[in-house]
């Protein structure tokens, strides 16, 4: 299943984006090999790591888990073995560690010429910061996009996790894989895939980037078009505590705002642009927005072009009837987690099968690996390879 079927990864286990984008390729029909930690330190690796979560570790979907202590050059010798039946390779250690353990670009592309060696990190692999420990909130700040999240009399503020992990980091990294791949196939060279999350985020600051540098946006956060500063393209608060979102930017949708909310001939709305009414129409939309439910707000917006949507936790929104009529979300071993993405006509891609306990699939590994069943018991009785 998938438009990935046949193409093999090995990933380096680990947390954030890295694991995420794996998910992504397996989602997509690729065989993933995740390689795990024979003798992981649980309470070091912290919360989002895949024994902490068992089945709800999502990004694991789809994949088969090899368990190895890779500080034995015996399971750095199983990885190059796996490296040279793969396409391509993802890790998300700090600069210098897969080195480290021998398993670095030089040594992986040996023994796979036409390997793809994806590398997430924050930072980079070089630069002043690029040994330096780091999170989501920290390349998002110094990339420039933290910046213009919230309001102008509080901190700034993002969603958590998304638009530097996921964004600048996941995505990136799986079209930097999947381009080197195309090269890869067509030469049989491979190459390095250096993704930064720092780096990513600051490409997708381009847009606001091209109004700024335009003169159309300003520096000062709320005070522009799309950042909470228009009476049209904001967050409002519901009489049963909800919230509802519009973002009728056009004119058309504008109009079509004011005659849901019965404003289509107050002088007050008549000028969309006019910068110098907004805090007052801000005002007096919150006070209207304030006097129904959530619920009735969305069925008096019911079939409309007035960019209106509800804001859903994660327990509403698959419940929702766009998601439900779209699959949007489907339900895995009794978690519910979003479905595969793009939407393929011909080759549709499938969650898989859920999230195997570390080590699960070893001995099936290492036997498609031409390993006999006697070094295989061999491996895991010295510790080499985790029993699953």
């Amino acid at each position: 299943m998938g438009p990935l079927q046949g193409i093999r990864v090995v990933e380096l286990a680990g947390i954030g984006p890295a694991p995420v984008c794996g998910m992504l390729l397996a989602d997509l029909g690729a065989e993933v090999t995740v390689v795990e930690r024979a003798r992981a330190n649980h309470n070091a690796a912290g919360p989002a790591d895949s024994a902490a979560l068992g089945r709800a570790a999502l990004f694991n979907r789809g994949k088969r888990s090899l368990a190895l202590d890779l500080k034995v050059p015996e399971a750095a010798a199983i990885v190059l073995d796996l490296v040279a039946a793969s396409d391509l390779l993802i890790e998300g250690f700090r600069p210098g560690v897969m080195e480290r353990l021998g398993l670095g670009p030089e040594a992986c592309l040996a023994r796979r010429p036409a390997l793809v060696y994806g590398r997430m990190t924050g930072w980079g692999q070089d630069g002043p910061l690029a040994a330096r420990a780091g999170h989501d909130i920290n390349y998002i700040a110094l990339s420039g996009a933290l910046y213009h999240g919230g309001g102008p009399d509080a901190p700034p503020s993002a969603p958590p996790t998304l638009v530097g992990d996921i964004g600048g980091g996941t995505l990136v990294l799986a079209v930097g894989l999947l381009a080197a791949l195309r090269h890869a196939q067509a030469t049989g060279q491979g190459q390095v895939v250096d993704a930064a999350i720092s780096d990513g985020t600051a490409w997708m600051t381009g847009l606001l980037r091209s109004f700024h540098a335009a003169g159309a946006w300003a520096t000062a956060r709320a005070t522009n078009l799309l950042d909470g500063a228009a009476p049209w393209y904001n967050v409002y608060e519901c009489a049963d505590g909800g919230y509802i979102t519009v973002g009728a930017l056009e004119p058309a949708f504008y109009r079509e705002l004011l005659a849901r909310l019965d404003l289509a001939d107050d002088l007050d709305f008549a000028d969309q642009y006019d910068r110098a009414r907004w805090p007052e129409q801000r005002a007096r939309l919150a006070t209207l927005f304030r006097s129904r439910s959530r619920a009735e707000w969305c069925d008096r917006f019911a079939g409309s072009d007035a960019c209106f949507a509800p804001v859903l936790d994660f327990d509403e929104a698959p419940a929702h009837a766009h998601n439900v009529a779209r699959g949007t979300f489907v339900e895995v071993a009794g978690v519910v987690q979003p479905a595969p993405v793009p939407r393929f006509s011909a080759t549709p891609g499938a969650p898989g099968a859920p999230p195997p306990v570390a080590g699960a699939n070893g001995r099936d590994i290492l036997t498609d690996l031409g390993y006999d069943a006697a070094r295989i018991e061999a491996l895991i009785e010295h510790g080499v390879v985790g029993r699953g």
